[in-house]
Order: structure tokens, then sequence, then C-alpha cells
């Protein structure tokens, strides 16, 4: 019978050991690349706005998400509130940007979680968790101590700091990143990331490393791997071609990857000429001809998939 690895983790003291280290972290805070320095644990905030307490945007079954996440149950989607990369066209502006959302303690986040599982999802999604790394770990474990037996998605923008993610190596089950940019320019002027394409393929490699490609049980649920998200933007502002050929020649070209079309003029978007348009039809195709040929077929849904003639 499938477990979880955390609950190895748990049952060893292990899990005890890396909330810790974790925690130690908030004091001077270098959870995510940005490396602020500030004392969270004292409340002070950086570029995330964030201190040391969880805040939360919402939590429920959510049945947008990827096929193999959703399943029958839905996926168990817990939006975290705030952002380490807040980037100017962002989807979920209000939540990310605005900080729309309640401060809840740990404990609170664990009950979420106990009640997504009771409710028949699949997974625990946590949706930008970046800069809530140590807090939603402890949550994690409160949650073990109640029957959690759920995989865990880690729904991030792919700007994670190295050390953070080796301390969630067998505690989250699935890998769920964005590579949002392959130039340095587009990351810098939208996010203010230059570093942003050498630091994402680090990370993505790293946490290939750690889970493998995406796995399925027999009813096609995900249980454990990477499922990577590139969202098209209009004039090419991501880098497609280099991203996808990237993962095809670097990680795997078995990865699911999810090509998005779903970009939108939100947030500050439209204050910029090159964001304020929704990708052409052409372009869309493009990206997903170039996924075709690099054999990036797993996340394609079949009303998208290309034919060729080799």
């Amino acid at each position: 019978m499938w477990e979880p690895s955390y609950i190895r983790l748990y049952e060893s003291g292990e899990l005890d050991q890396r909330i810790e280290k974790l925690n130690q972290t908030l004091e001077s805070c270098e959870i995510c690349p940005r490396k602020c320095h500030v004392n969270r644990l004292e409340n002070e905030k950086g570029i995330c706005r964030s201190g040391k307490e969880l805040i939360i945007s919402s939590y429920s079954p959510h049945f947008g998400e990827e096929a193999p996440l959703v399943g029958i149950g839905g996926s168990g989607t817990i939006f975290l509130t705030n952002c380490n990369l807040l980037c100017v066209y962002c989807q979920n502006y209000e939540i990310s940007h605005l900080g729309y959302g309640h401060v809840r303690s740990d404990a609170q986040v664990a009950n979420y979680m106990i009640n997504l599982q009771d409710r028949g999802c699949h997974n625990i999604n946590f949706v930008t968790p970046t800069h809530f790394t140590p807090q939603l770990v402890k949550a994690t474990k409160l949650a073990i101590e109640k029957g959690l037996r759920l995989p865990l998605v880690w729904n991030c923008g792919g700007y994670e700091n190295t050390e953070t993610i080796a301390l969630l190596e067998d505690i989250v089950d699935i890998y769920m990143p964005d590579i949002k940019y392959a130039e340095t320019e587009p990351a810098k002027q939208f996010s203010k990331t230059p570093d942003y394409f050498p630091i994402v393929k680090k990370v993505v490699k790293q946490m290939h490393q750690q889970v493998g490609d995406l796995q399925l049980d027999a009813k096609g649920i995900a249980k454990r791997g990477l499922l990577i998200r590139h969202l098209v933007l209009p004039n090419d502002l991501a880098g497609s071609e280099k991203v996808l050929k990237f993962i095809a020649e670097e990680i795997s070209n078995n990865t699911y990857v999810n090509v998005m079309s779903q970009y939108r003029p939100e947030g500050k978007a439209r204050n910029y000429p090159e964001l304020s348009r929704y990708p052409s039809q052409e372009e869309l195709t493009k990206a997903i001809t170039i996924a075709t040929r690099l054999g990036l077929t797993r996340g394609l849904p079949s009303n998208q998939r290309i034919r060729f003639r080799w």
C-alpha cells in the first residue's frame, strides 16, 4: 500500500529536525533566493511582506488543476497569501500583491488539510507556498498526527532556494514549479529576478532528482514526481523554445509539462505594452508544436497534440 514518504521522516524524528532548521532560516530569512535577511521570527518583513504567521486566502477542493491532480475528488488546494515573485501580470493579483487573506495558526492549517482529505481530495496542494515553507512543514507535522496520508504538492513559481528545497526532500511528494522565463530582461522587468532562469534550472533539476518523473496510480492519479507548468506569454516574453529544450534535454522528455494558454493581462500588465494583450493562436500553436517535437507530450491534452510526418 502506498504511503507518503513524510510518514517515515515523522516516525524517525527527522521531520522535527527539518522544522528546526527551517525555523532557524527565518531568523535572517534566506527561505528564497531574495535572501532579504530580515528577522521574520520578530515579524520583520522583506519583499514577500510576510512575517512569522501563516496567511491563508482560501482552501477548497479544486477541479481546475491538471488531470492527474484532480481525478474525481479534486485537488485539495490551500492558497497562501503574498508571494516572493510579485510578477506584474500576476493572475492572482489580489492574493499575491494586495495581501487578501487571514492569519491562521499552524494548527488551523493542519485542520484544513485533514478536512480536505476527509472531503475526498487526492492531494494537499500548497499554492504559492515558498515564503511560508517553515510554517507549512510544521502544519504538516500536526496534520500527520491527525491522520494525514495524502501526497503533498508544492505548487510554486520556481524561484526557490536550493538549500530550502533540500530540506523538503521526502516531505514533498509532487513538485509543480512554473518555469516563467528563459531570458534575463523579461525576468528582470516583470518579476525583478534577473537571475530567474539560472536559479530555476538548478531548482528543477534538484526537484527531479528527489522525486523523478510524475508517477500515476492505476486510476491515473499522481502520487509522486515532477510536473512543470509553462505559461505562454505574448511576444515570446517567456522564451518558450529555450524553456522546453531545457526540460527535454536536461530533465527528461518524459516530464509532464503543462503548456498553459491562460495568460490574460491582469494586475499591472496593461502598463506594459508588450504584456497588454492575450497570446495569439499562432503563438500558442508554436509553443505546443515545439513541445510535441521535443517529445514533451505527457501534459498536452489530446486536442492539443500535433502529428508530424518525420
